[in-house]
């Protein structure tokens, strides 16, 4: 039975920490995808209800720096599946606590591959849009 696309969007805050940081008080790259990485997952994990494992990470999209302070806000969904895999898009702006206007800093596409408790792909089910908001996340999707 399909799921829709807006079943699995989910989102993350993350307080950036000076431990997450390089030497120019920004978060590192790695901290970053290790995020959306996570993300993905649970994303992924809501729509194949199995474990999901990354199996690619498309491009990864760097704009602007997360500083330490701000907060890192995370988005991801399922915007495709194919037999055992699904396609995850996830997102992250970065925002100042104190206001209230955050702004793009990473994108990237997750490919997840559901598996069982033997690390063995399973089948998910696809996913559909069914609404206007599920179609332009779709449509969206720059991957």
């Amino acid at each position: 039975m399909p799921v829709s696309v807006l079943d699995s969007y989910t989102e993350s805050t993350e307080r950036i920490q000076p431990n997450q940081a390089n030497n120019y008080d920004n978060t590192h790259g790695g901290e970053v995808v290790r995020l959306m990485d996570e993300l993905a997952a649970v994303s992924a994990m809501t729509v194949a209800s199995e474990t999901c494992v990354t199996a690619q990470i498309g491009s990864v999209d760097f704009r602007n720096p997360i500083p330490v302070g701000h907060v890192a806000e995370l988005s991801a969904y399922v915007y495709e599946t194919g037999a055992t895999s699904l396609e995850v898009h996830v997102s992250v702006e970065s925002r100042d606590p104190r206001e209230d206007e955050p702004s793009p800093t990473t994108a990237a596409c997750f490919t997840m591959v559901a598996v069982d408790q033997d690390g063995e792909p399973v089948e998910v089910p696809a996913v559909v849009p069914e609404t206007d908001r599920g179609e332009r996340l779709v449509e969206t999707a720059p991957c």
